[in-house]
């Protein structure tokens, strides 16, 4: 497995939850992994040097095309691989900065699209993590509070709170 080698035995990856203006759901179909050929969110691993908020910007931006802004944090999905990985995704609510047109990665990605939510219920092809958002969307997002200083003794370039 050769994520395993890279990454190690802990998983730490973002994803975003963008809704278009009439409420649709920006989506994605992977052509690798677990979720091959399933409706998912934009993700992808954190990188050295980017909080996971930067990630999930970033991933929707090189998988979509699109500009977004982090509005919060939705939640976090964790679980233990084979009883040995700890695999880590954090789901933020993003907001769409501009118009830009919806371009899928086409190395990483069958299809991106935007798709209503009565349509992704219904949809077998839509991940679990997706119904289950579907299901609690009216509680979704808890917001970010920047310009936060822990302290000085920690060093932090980089420091972000949501609550």
């Amino acid at each position: 497995m050769p994520k395993e080698n890279k990454r190690g035995k802990v998983w730490l990856a973002a994803a975003g939850l963008v809704k278009s203006e009439d409420g649709r759901w920006l989506v994605v179909k992977k052509k690798y992994g677990g979720l091959k050929g399933s409706w998912s969110l934009p993700a992808g691993f954190v990188e050295a040097g980017e909080t996971a908020d930067e990630a999930a910007v970033r991933e929707v931006k090189e998988e979509t095309g699109i500009n977004c802004r982090v509005k919060g944090l939705i939640g976090l999905r964790t679980g233990v691989i084979k009883g040995q990985i700890s695999d880590n995704m954090l789901v933020f609510h993003l907001e769409r900065l501009d118009d830009e047109e919806l371009k899928h990665q086409e190395t990483e990605l069958f299809e991106a699209k935007f798709i209503s939510t009565e349509e992704l219920a219904k949809d077998k092809e839509a991940s679990v993590l997706l119904h289950f958002l579907i299901e609690i969307e009216e509680i979704l997002s808890k917001q970010s509070n920047e310009g936060i200083n822990p302290g000085d003794q920690f060093g932090y370039t980089s420091y972000k709170l949501f609550f």
